[in-house]
């Protein structure tokens, strides 16, 4: 376990990223002061906007200088600075189970380690994150937190996780709406393998719910580029019957459906405000997040 921890928490890789803010681009919720903003109005840290004085309103909030240029009263509102609440879901189908000859780790290994690296980096932003786990429905949900014992509490969770049949994401994904209460971050890892349709439904109740959303899509080069020359059996890890087939004659056709499949994910999360982020399991950690996060940030 401890060279699965050495892994998962790879001081390398955590301090390439380290040095980027992963800032949510949405107004969320919160209560602790901190780095991001909150739709709360209070006398906290930062000037929003002026309002026309009422009766009942204290005269502290009063805004003096306004007062003397305009002789009218008008009352300063403030905006909050709070802690973004982040929530990893973490697909845990055998599908993600997938390792290429070429890939150092198979999809679920490459989605934990990712997991690990962002839940590092927004805990040393002082921001709580949480983990949901999933394949059929959800597994374990783990509210957000940031201390040092529930950082350990959620690499425990990693490196223990194991695999089951099955993906229901649409479900999985409503019910997960319907469980966090508060609007925050949700940073989804799956393979995604279901019917895009499924998927999108599944991500617009999130939108629904106001959460800003990433969705990391987790793939091997095999997935995506079908280098198979040779005849071979393709053995589903979810539960299909083995096929025999020719791979040269299935090439263009694949290539052509995974395109679409890819293009139909892409288009729905842009249509939902979402960043869509594909993640080869064979690019370098640290090289894929930095990679992102700087053109998030450059976006914002």
């Amino acid at each position: 376990m401890e060279t699965q921890t050495r892994q998962l928490a790879d001081p390398q890789t955590l301090a390439r990223i380290s040095r980027l803010e992963l800032r949510a681009r949405a107004v969320v919720e919160g209560v602790i002061s901190g780095m991001h903003k909150s739709p709360h109005r209070g006398s906290s840290v930062e000037f929003a906007q002026h309002r026309d004085y009422v009766p009942g309103d204290e005269i502290r909030h009063i805004d003096w200088k306004v007062y003397a240029r305009s002789d009218r009263y008008h009352i300063k509102q403030y905006e909050e600075e709070t802690n973004l609440k982040g929530m990893l879901v973490l697909d845990e189908s055998t599908s993600m189970d997938y390792r290429g000859e070429n890939s150092p780790l198979s999809k679920r290994e490459y989605a934990s380690v990712v997991a690990a690296a962002i839940a590092s980096l927004l805990v040393r932003q002082r921001d709580g994150v949480g983990l949901t786990t999933f394949d059929n429905g959800v597994r374990q949900f783990i509210q957000a937190g940031s201390t040092g014992a529930h950082m350990r509490l959620l690499m425990e969770v990693l490196e223990k996780t194991e695999s089951a049949p099955k993906t229901d994401i649409s479900e999985t994904f409503h019910d997960l709406a319907e469980r966090i209460k508060r609007r925050g971050l949700l940073i989804i890892l799956s393979d995604l393998f279901t019917d895009p349709d499924i998927v999108l439904r599944g991500l617009q109740h999130f939108r629904h719910r106001k959460h800003e959303v990433i969705v990391f899509h987790v793939l091997d080069r095999d997935e995506i580029e079908f280098p198979f020359k040779d005849t071979s059996i393709f053995e589903g890890l979810e539960g299909e019957e083995p096929i025999t087939a020719e791979p040269n004659a299935l090439r263009k056709e694949y290539l052509s459906a995974f395109g679409s499949y890819v293009d139909a994910l892409r288009k729905g999360c842009r249509e939902l405000n979402m960043d869509y982020q594909q993640l080869p399991t064979d690019q370098p950690v640290d090289v894929a997040i930095s990679r992102y996060l700087a053109q998030r940030l450059n976006h914002r």
